[in-house]
């Protein structure tokens, strides 16, 4: 399995942190539309915290919430620039565990996407039919300028805690992305429990071994809640953790200055 990086960061990946509301399922097919052929996968940059795509297009909206579609590539899946465009990247099952993202627009048969990969705000469109759609209720806001971290349930806050955010030299990102997956390892002793995020460090390409991929964990000690101190990651107190491990995958999290 893949590691994350943070400030302290590493083992093994578990499944999905909570089971999501399914809405709907439909077939994996292999064509892009009538009559048009299959795409190469195999000539595809997967789309995955190690990776960079620098086609990627942007996020236009990248403070904007959503209405909590969340979508899952049962297979391999292309990931496009437009709807009916250029095939660009490739996007799997997992990740660390299930491959759940958030759908940031929609149009006839086609969804947009926040990715894993870089540049941070990365999007892509995948074809309708070949995802698994569920319903997340929960939001996470970052506010690194008052260095908190605040947790919705549809729209109620459920919490509001101080936060370590990233130092002025290794700051957290801003923008919106999305809760990627769960790392526990009962040997590290900063925090067993890291949640990695789809958005990496701007100043620092590797960190622990990992890929320079941003998360939220806990931290033993008190002093950093409230502080701006870690490479880029958000450390959190333990209460709050607990009640974020509850959160399914591909829930939004938006990262502001506030």
């Amino acid at each position: 399995m893949r590691r994350s990086r943070g400030d302290e960061r590493g083992g093994s990946s578990i499944p999905a942190l909570a089971v999501l509301v399914v809405l709907g399922v439909a077939a994996v097919v292999g064509f892009r539309g009538a009559g048009e052929p299959d795409v190469d996968l195999s000539t595809l940059t997967s789309s995955t915290t190690h990776t960079t795509i620098d086609t990627a297009p942007l996020d236009s909206e990248p403070f904007d919430g959503t209405d909590g579609l969340v979508v899952h590539p049962r297979a391999e899946t292309a990931v496009y620039t437009a709807p009916d465009a250029d095939a660009f990247a490739k996007i799997g099952p997992t990740q660390f565990g299930p491959t759940w993202l958030p759908v940031v627009q929609q149009t006839d048969g086609w969804v947009r996407v926040l990715l894993p990969s870089k540049p941070n705000r990365s999007t892509g469109w995948l074809p309708d039919q070949d995802l698994e759609r569920a319903s997340s209720p929960y939001l996470i806001r970052v506010h690194t300028g008052s260095r908190t971290l605040e947790l919705f349930r549809q729209g109620r806050r459920l919490g509001v805690w101080k936060a370590g955010v990233g130092a002025r030299k290794t700051p957290t990102p801003p923008g919106r992305t999305f809760l990627l997956g769960s790392i526990i390892d009962n040997k590290r002793s900063a925090s067993p429990v890291v949640l990695p995020l789809g958005a990496h460090s701007p100043t620092l390409d590797t960190f622990g071994g990992g890929p320079g991929t941003v998360a939220i964990h806990g931290w033993p000690r008190p002093d950093v809640f409230g502080a701006a101190v870690s490479a880029g990651c958000v450390r959190v107190p333990k209460t709050a953790l607990a009640l974020l491990q509850k959160v399914p995958l591909g829930t939004l999290v938006l990262i502001d200055s506030k």
